[in-house]
């Protein structure tokens, strides 16, 4: 196994890295070493298994990051499957965006470029070391990552891997590089002027709104995911039963998982019926007073809870629901836009002018119609996988793949003109 982290000072790691953007690999060689990488997962899952094991034995099973954290064979599998999925993707590179010749002769066009050197930082998800990695390197980026102490062994042994490949190619090794998991080694990164063009958090509110604060290089936001879905007054109660349920209880340690239920006050009978299997499921709900008196008697008495104003508005990242009873179709955008994070939002809805309104109206990165928002994925997508889901407006929104991992640089041709 290669060595796991050299011993370099933060600046070496920026210098190697912005050299390293600097050279250019075929797109052939570059999709080679990708699957070359995703076999290497699976080969090594023993290896990636018993690191990652030495980070759950540090963490409580308890803590809703547990689940992001821990990898499980199936779970490589899938690692290596999306990694394949970029490998097949077509380039972004070199696309002509625009074309034009001006009355002066100059022919001008817009070609898309990399980015550069992207910066990471991110907690307990060692899947994002391998997605980064990929995403970057197929769009001719370079990668500085920066995770959490809580994934320090499950980070290492990725990168040993991905650097073993890339040695076999002939490839710079600084294409890609971990960080140490002090937190010198964040702020390091964050004041990386004149290496790091962009910088990347993935991770908690707290984390994305210290680097947004703190960074001196710029920011794209992945935040986080206080995630809505509103049953109208024309839902259709099985879809919505199915829907809720998987939005709720697939994954409740991702960002898209569902953190409130928004009903219709012409519903409440249908109340009971609807949020069932989420009581079987073993969902805590905390539901406001209205909703509370319908449930009452109707839902397991222990996992009902009145719900606190903090209660909305909150990212639970566990089996845990609000349920808020909206008296109107305005109400529930109201309480959607109030308490909403712009990153998933659905709407239950069999009438095509509330469908058209809720998809109008609510501003979010990613906005359902009868289907469950765990589709928020860059897989999902079709992307092949993600380095994250941007919640902001400018240069990307929604799942990241290989497109928002571009800028665009102008070429312009010309045959001695000058400018008068």
């Amino acid at each position: 196994m290669a060595t796991l982290v050299s011993e370099l000072s933060y600046l070496d790691y920026f210098e190697n890295a912005k050299l390293a953007a600097r050279k250019r690999i075929a797109p052939e060689r570059i999709n080679e070493v990708l699957k070359a990488v995703a076999q290497a997962a699976i080969t090594n899952t023993a290896f990636l298994l018993s690191q990652n094991q030495k980070d759950l034995d540090r963490m409580s099973p308890d803590d809703p990051k547990f689940d992001r954290l821990k990898l499980t064979a199936d779970r490589i599998k899938s690692i290596a499957a999306e990694i394949n999925n970029v490998a097949k993707l077509k380039s972004p590179l070199g696309r002509v965006l625009s074309r034009k010749t001006m009355p002066n002769g100059l022919h001008i066009s817009k070609i898309s470029v990399p980015l550069g050197v992207v910066g990471v930082i991110y907690e307990a998800r060692p899947n994002v070391t391998f997605d980064v990695f990929a995403l970057c390197f197929k769009t001719g980026n370079v990668c500085i990552l920066k995770g959490g102490s809580d994934a320090e062994y499950s980070n290492k042994a990725i990168l040993s891997i991905i650097r073993e490949v890339l040695s076999e190619y002939l490839v710079d090794t600084n294409v890609v590089s971990l960080l140490p998991i002090e937190r010198q080694a964040a702020d390091a990164l964050l004041n990386a002027i004149g290496y790091v063009d962009v910088l990347i958090p993935r991770g908690s509110q707290q984390l994305i709104d210290h680097v947004r604060r703190n960074s001196k290089v710029p920011v794209i936001e992945t935040g986080a995911g206080i995630v809505h879905t509103y049953f109208d007054e024309y839902g259709d109660l099985a879809k919505g039963r199915e829907i809720i349920l998987n939005a709720k209880t697939r994954r409740v340690s991702v960002c898209n998982a569902l953190d409130c239920l928004v009903v219709h006050c012409s519903r409440l009978r249908d109340l009971p019926k609807l949020v069932k299997p989420l009581g079987e499921s073993g969902v805590v709900l905390y539901a406001d007073e209205t909703a509370y008196t319908i449930l009452e008697g109707h839902y397991p008495e222990n996992l009902l809870k009145q719900a606190e104003s903090k209660h909305f508005g909150t990212e639970f990242l566990s089996m845990t629901l609000a349920v808020k009873i909206a008296e109107s179709f305005e109400d529930a955008l109201d309480h959607i836009a109030t308490y909403g994070s712009k990153h998933s939002e659905a709407i239950i809805s069999e009438d095509i002018p509330s469908i058209e309104a809720f998809l109008n109206d609510v501003d979010a990165a990613a906005v359902y119609v009868n289907a469950s928002t765990a589709f928020t994925d860059g897989a999902q997508f079709g992307l092949g996988a993600e380095i994250g889901i941007s919640t902001q407006k400018l240069h990307a929104r929604g799942p990241m793949g290989l497109e928002e991992l571009t800028s665009y640089k102008w070429l312009i041709k010309g045959n001695g003109q000058v400018r008068p």
